[in-house]
């Protein structure tokens, strides 16, 4: 029988609760913005124009928290909500120019986080990684399509 700590996902939640705590000061310290806010901030700047809903996936958050990110980040003067053109209901996020600055910034964290957790790896080993996360993502995105696809059927058939 494996052991839990050998397993992936034990290794993978291990990793993420050691370098989320470096992380938080990181962004406090190099951004002057929370975790939740950079990651958002971080996010909007890179993938917008962005829906709530869009900011909690790209941001691996749920909506309510993504939702009180946008707000706190509006609040703060660095993202713009404006009216969806496509939604009557919904809303598009876009950086301001002050939010550009920070974006820059929390970027700026993101990269030397990046570089202080992998610098262990030599390039090739980082370009392997990088293939294999994206191999068991893609496949940790279609088994969860496919559930989303059983359940819906299921649903429907009820």
């Amino acid at each position: 029988m494996i052991k839990l700590d050998r397993t992936l996902t034990y290794r993978l939640h291990l990793l993420h609760k050691l370098t989320d705590i470096e992380s938080q000061g990181a962004y406090v310290a190099g951004a002057g913005l929370s975790m939740c806010d950079g990651r958002c901030l971080t996010a909007v700047g890179t993938f917008a124009p962005l829906s709530v809903n869009d900011l909690a996936q790209k941001a691996n958050l749920n909506k309510g928290q993504a939702s009180r990110a946008a707000q706190s980040l509006v609040d703060q003067g660095l993202v713009l909500k404006a009216a969806s053109p496509t939604d009557g209901r919904g809303v598009v996020l876009t950086l301001t120019a002050e939010g550009d600055a920070a974006w820059r910034r929390a970027m700026a964290v993101v990269d030397r986080r990046n570089h202080e957790i992998f610098g262990v790896l030599s390039a090739a080993e980082r370009e392997q990684l990088s293939i294999l996360f994206d191999r068991l993502i893609a496949q940790a995105q279609a088994s969860d399509e496919g559930r989303d696809s059983q359940a819906a059927t299921a649903s429907h058939d009820e």
